[in-house]
């Protein structure tokens, strides 16, 4: 990505989905560590290792998260070049997508973090290719800034 005004906006953009990342992971470590597993043992067998999978998933797709998160902050520091977080070793991991037939099937507040951490690792996946693509991601917001300063 390029300097000044584009990179301060990516920074802010990388630092608010990294408080949006850690919020979701206390969240998520909160409910499974306490009334997670109290509704876990409610279920049937079946949904009990549902359960138990969907939580490792979204454990698996925050720290895919935060792990790439690190690494944009780091670029953003000084502290790598933006090359070598290029590195497939340091791209966003893939994470296992939840079956909508699985959710149906855990407690409200499971699925409501399951369905939040799919969304945040989706967030992450557009804005890892933007930045492997040296271009930013498109949207409305940056169509319009675009055209206003076209305008000027």
């Amino acid at each position: 990505m390029g300097q000044g005004r584009e990179s301060t906006m990516y920074g802010r953009v990388v630092d608010a989905l990294y408080v949006d990342a850690m919020l979701l992971a206390d969240e998520a470590r909160s409910y499974f560590e306490e009334q997670g597993r109290a509704e876990r043992e409610a279920l049937s067998p079946n949904d009990r290792v549902a359960f138990s999978c969907e939580s490792l998933h979204v454990t698996t797709r925050l720290m895919h998260v935060v792990a790439w998160l690190l690494t944009r902050r780091a670029v953003d520091a000084g502290e790598l070049s933006a090359t070598g977080a290029l590195d497939p070793a340091r791209r966003l991991a893939s994470a296992p997508r939840p079956l909508a037939s699985l959710i149906a099937a855990l407690p409200a507040r499971a699925a409501a973090l399951v369905t939040a951490s799919a969304d945040l690792h989706r967030r992450a996946a557009v804005l890892d290719e933007a930045f492997a693509a040296d271009r930013p991601p498109s949207s409305p917001a940056r169509s319009m800034q675009q055209r206003l300063v076209a305008l000027l």
